[in-house]
Formats: structure tokens, sequence, C-alpha cells
């Protein structure tokens, strides 16, 4: 049977069977939920090679078609629906129906690499919730790490990924970015991305010296600098002085927009996954719904396979480096599919956002002060001016893993009653200070701060999701039809703490696993989509209709204006439970955390999901604060509850509870007595 929407804007597009059930490589009692609700918590070994297969490349895939931006390529530009002049199947003004072989949900790093690999498979939608370069890719400083030093080694780079990551991290999802990251960084630069050259003195050949290295023997790339970040005992980051991630994500997005196969869909919000039945594969994921933030239309994306590159849930807190648009979406919509997450309290918060006089952006967005700063030689001074680092690790000082960096300034901040410490680069020199960090030194200068003159404000603040959906290594999830990379996606590679710029690595390596898979899954379901795709399509644009006609009848009754009231003051609502959520969880799930707390914290948080589930079923057409509020609410209760089960402190969770950590070390990777991220 297909577990369809029963009307627009429902609380979730398809529920998951009202069952629990097991999900594949989940450990004995890692259950998904009825209603799609997130798996409670159980603890489950670390992954090892029989829940880990390695990635099997498919036969080669034959090419599915692509002669038409919508309409679903596979036996017809539309399977048999009718088709209206513009190529697309017939909609109702509010809400439309778009079909493709691919759809990708976000465009950074990994939405936008994969859309360029698939789309010599098919027909590619790309859907953003804003403009297609405003996500978090685009904000990425550092860099992106790669082993091209001959002097360093993949083995180097797999040992400072595990120590960073606590080693609850899944060794062979480690060994695969670690190996195949520098191919594919190289492919960035062959694909126009400018990264930062090595210098090369007169006479020094073409290996760049210390700090650069030669991209390949017979490579055209030039030799690129390389420069050293926290937790990393060699210089590897690649990087375009302090903005890594803006480079990339013009290089990516300029061949995207001119790929023949390719579409773009900006300003639309996740509402949820679509799920059918596939004709002897079961239930899968078909695509989503989503709302356009501009216009108020809904549109249902149907696809043969989907990628999830949604980012994290930033948003969860009042202070965090990640743009507005970090809303948990991914994680909150394959949840309530019933694709498990797991790792969820691995919150992790870079030490050193500045704190300047006016306030962060309205969304939250705190200013990073790249990780690379510390790298080449910044030193973290306190309230009375001591360089304090060598009480919490002596060996690597401010180049200790970014989770032990950012609990010393806790401390040191709660010692001074300060609300920041010092970043000092002034020996550094200002010729050096402009040429590594422009970015970072024409910010500065725009709010009265000069870096090579004075030492820098700096807090820690939410960065990054360690946790999120359940991926293997080809980026498959547990639910048929959809796959994940990048922050959305726990795919084993960080552990309890990411290593500073992997995370641009992992967005890169496991949507390049991913292209063979899902094309191989869209090739195998094309022959069979059609009647569950048209049994999708007709039941949205039906639902559709119907919330035109209660919203009619709702305008006729109380009038226009007190309609469009109703709808503005439900945003407002929603705007001030998120207020209240992101309070919560800086409180009850910050840097350091107490059991209390979190307890109280849950309590408080799982009503508010309640709340906001609730909003969203009643309303017909929910808007885009509703939809995020829901969102935020699911993965804000996940990280608590995960944080709850997890009786012990390791990476990005800290409990004073339980500050030792359970079996750590080497040994611990491969055994089954250090579970790995616990399902939320």
């Amino acid at each position: 049977m297909m577990m369809l929407c029963a009307s627009l804007g429902a609380s979730h597009a398809t529920r998951a069977p009202q069952r629990s059930r097991r999900t594949r490589g989940s450990g004995p009692s890692s259950l998904v939920m009825g209603r799609g609700a997130i798996a409670r918590s159980a603890d489950h070994p670390t992954r090892g090679p029989d829940a880990r297969p390695a990635v099997v490349a498919p036969p080669p895939l034959r090419r599915l078609r692509v002669p038409c931006r919508a309409g679903l390529s596979v036996g017809g530009p539309t399977d048999g629906l009718p088709v209206s002049p513009a190529g697309s199947p017939p909609s109702s003004p509010r809400c439309s129906v778009e079909t493709t072989d691919f759809l990708v949900l976000g465009s950074g790093i990994a939405g936008l690499s994969y859309a360029l690999a698939v789309a010599e498979h098919g027909s590619v939608a790309v859907v953003t919730k804003a403009a297609a370069d405003d996500g978090c890719t685009r904000y990425a400083q550092g860099g992106i790490c790669a082993v091209l030093d001959p002097r360093d080694s993949v083995a180097a780079h797999v040992h400072d990924t595990m120590v960073a990551g606590a080693w609850l991290n899944c060794p062979e999802a480690v060994a695969a970015v670690c190996s195949e990251g520098p191919a594919l960084v190289l492919g960035l630069a062959r694909l126009g991305a400018e990264f930062t050259r090595a210098a090369v003195p007169a006479g020094r050949g073409r290996d760049g010296g210390p700090g650069g290295a030669r991209a390949a023997s017979a490579s055209p790339i030039p030799p690129l600098h390389l420069t050293r970040e926290g937790g990393h005992s060699a210089r590897r980051v690649v990087h375009a002085a302090d903005a890594t991630g803006a480079e990339i994500e013009r290089a990516l997005l300029a061949r995207a927009r001119a790929h023949p196969a390719i579409t773009f869909h900006e300003h639309r919000v996740g509402a949820d996954l679509v799920l059918g039945e596939l004709p002897g594969g079961g239930r899968a994921c078909l695509g989503a719904d989503t709302l356009d933030a501009l216009t108020g239309r809904r549109t249902r994306f149907l696809a043969l396979s989907t990628m999830l590159a949604t980012g994290g849930a930033g948003q969860l807190y009042p202070v965090t480096t990640n743009p507005g648009v970090a809303t948990g979406d991914g994680m909150a919509m394959a949840a309530r599919a019933g694709a498990p997450l797991e790792g969820l309290e691995f919150v992790q918060f870079h030490p050193t956002a500045l704190v300047a006089g006016e306030p962060a952006a309205a969304d939250g967005r705190a200013f990073l002060i790249s990780e690379a700063v510390r790298g080449e030689g910044g030193r973290l001074l306190n309230a009375a001016g001591e360089r304090f680092m060598a009480r919490y690790d002596a060996a690597r000082m401010e180049l200790a893993p970014r989770d032990v960096v950012a609990r010393a300034i806790h401390a040191e901040m709660a010692a001074a009653g300060a609300d920041h410490v010092l970043l000092d680069v002034r020996h550094l020199g200002r010729p050096a200070i402009e040429a590594h960090f422009p970015t970072i030194a024409a910010r500065c200068a725009a709010m009265g701060l000069d870096m090579a003159a004075a030492p820098l404000p700096v807090a820690p603040a939410q960065h990054y999701m360690c946790g999120g959906v359940r991926a293997g290594l080809g980026g498959e999830t547990a639910l048929p039809g959809l796959w994940a990379a990048g922050e959305v996606a726990s795919s084993g590679l960080h552990g309890a703490n990411r290593l500073a710029s992997n995370s641009l690595l992992e967005g890169l390596v496991f949507a390049a696993r991913a292209v063979a898979p899902s094309a191989a899954h869209a090739a195998r379901a094309a022959a069979g989509a059609a009647p569950a795709l048209a049994e999708l399509r007709e039941e949205f644009l039906s639902a559709g209709r119907r919330a035109r006609a209660a919203e009619a009848e709702r305008a006729a009754r109380d009038g226009p204006a007190v309609a469009a009231e109703a709808d503005s003051a439900a945003e407002r609502d929603a705007a001030a439970t998120r207020r209240r959520l992101r309070a919560l969880m800086w409180r009850c799930a910050g840097i350091v955390r107490r059991e209390a707390d979190m307890r109280e914290g849950l309590e408080e948080v799982a009503a508010l999901r309640a709340e906001a589930d609730a909003g969203v079923a009643a309303t017909a057409r929910p808007g885009r604060a509703a939809l995020e509020l829901r969102n935020l609410a699911a993965v804000g209760e996940g990280v608590l509850r995960a944080a709850l089960a997890r009786r012990e402190s390791r990476g990005g969770h800290y409990c004073v509870d339980f500050p030792e950590a359970e079996g750590a070390g080497p040994g611990a990777a491969a055994g089954e007595r250090v579970p790995r991220g616990r399902p939320a």
C-alpha cells in the first residue's frame, strides 16, 4: 500500500508505517518508531566491515534521457501524463509538480558536486532554500584537506582524524575520505577553483618548499600553498586565501548553471520527503514537497533518486557561524520519513567567533575567525593577557582539536567573568596578515578593529553538527531512493568531533561516492515508477485544490484581512517559539552540559516540538517559520535525547556529571565497547 500525503502541508508528506522496524546497520535495539519519530536511543557498536560493506560500482549505466528539464526522462517525457506546452504536467495556480531523474536538496559543495557528476546519467533538479550560493559552503573560510605534500601521508591524516574524533569515527569512512580526497580536491582546481598558490623561491623547483606542494607531476595545476590547522600534524589544508568556501562555491555553481541537464529552483523550503511504493522494491523516497518562500507556491518534486545535501542545524543556537538557512531541514525530513539519525549529541562549537561591539546578524550568525589564523601562529590570551592553552593541552597548545580549545576558552571566560578571550596575531606582522587573511582583516577593519595592531576579542559559537542522517559508504540511507552527503549526514568520518577542514572534504568525497549507486537505483526504478509517480502527482494536486477551497471559504467567512492577519500571527508565534528553543539549547546542550539541565531542557523542547508539529498539521498551508520551527524542534529534541543517553564525555559532548571517556584510545575504534554516535 502506498504511504501518501493526506493533505498539502500536512505534518509529513507520507507517513512511515505505524510499527517498529529494525534499520539496516543498526544495533540490536536501534529502532525507527511509528510516525517517523526520530529513532530512540540505544547503544550500537562501532560500525565494522560487516555493517559497512565496500561500495561496489554497478555495471556501466545507460544514460537516462535528458531531453526535458521537466518531465521524468523515463519512458517518455512525463511517463504518460498529459503534458502542458511548457513540457510539465498541468498544475493548479498555487501548487505544481516537477519531475526529474535526480533531485538534489541543497547547493553547497556536496549538492553541486553530486549534481555535476550525476547529470551524466539523467536530468537533475537542484532545489535550494535561498539563493543558490547562500549556504554554509560559502562561509567556510579555512580550507579543504588534501595530502599533497610528499612529506605528509594519508596514514597521518587518518590518524589525526581519528584522534580529533575521539576514536568514535568509522575507520572505513575515514580511510575512504583521506585516500580519495586529494584527487577530488585537485579536480576542483581543474574545474576552475582558484586556490592560493605556494610561493616558489628561485632555484627551489616546483615542490613549493615548506608549506607548499606539487599538485601532481604531470598536472598543469601550479603548486598549492598548504596551511595547517588545529589537530593536524602536517600542513595539508588547501585554501583560497581565507575565503575557500566562497571560491569553491563560485567554481561549482558556474559549471552547474552552464550544464544543460541541471535546473535550479531557488528559495524553496523543504517541507517533507515524498514516499511511495515501487514494484518489487517496497517503500522508497520519490522526491520532496517544497514551499516557495517568495510566492507561497507549493511544489512537489518527483524523482527516482534524491540527494540530501541540506547542511546542518546551526540555527538551533542563538550564536552560530551558520547562515539562517541552517535549520536542520534535511535531518528532520529524513527522520519523519523513517531514516534514523545518529550522533546528534556531538555539536561542534568553533573556538573563535568574533565578539564585536555590534550584535550578531539577525539570524544569530557570528563572524568566524578561521582556524587557519591559529594555524599560522595566532595565540590565545585570557583577560590577564596570559597565554593559557598550556594548562589544557601543553603539547598542541592553540592547535589542539576544536572541542579542547572551545572548552578551554569557556573555562577561562567563566573564571574571569568575561564574555571573550583574545586572539593575538600582531607578531605575524601586517604584510603577512593582509596576505593570508584579507577577508578577515577587511571585516575586522569595517568593525573598527585592526588585527595587526591589537588582539581580537573571540568566543566560541556553534559551528557544525557531527551527527545527522545515518549514511553508508556510498551515501545511502536506510530509506531506498534517499542519499545524504555533507553536514546533513552522519557518514562516520568525524566521530565525536570534526577535524578542522574535513567538512568540505567529506561533502566532496561522499557526493562522488553516491553517484554510481544512486544512478543505478534510478535506472532500476525507472521501469516501474510511472504508476506511483502518477498517483503521487494527482494526490498532491488534489490536496492543493482542497487547500485552496478551504482558504476561499475562510476568507469568505472571516474576510481576507482577518485571514491574512491570522496567518501573520501564526508566523510571529513560530518566530517567538524559535527564540525560546534556541535559548534552551544554549543553556541545556551547549559547550559544557549538566544532566539536570539536559533533562529539564528535553522536557521543554519535547513540548515545543509537539506544539510545532500540531501547528503545522492544523494549517493547510504552513509558512516558512512554522516549517523551520518544526524541523529545529525535532533536531533539538534529538540532540538532547542522544546527549542524555551518552554516560560519558567525549569530543563535542562534555557532561560534568560524567567527565571521563569510556574506553578511549586507538583500540576502541574497532571494538564494540564504545558505541558510535548514539541514535537520537
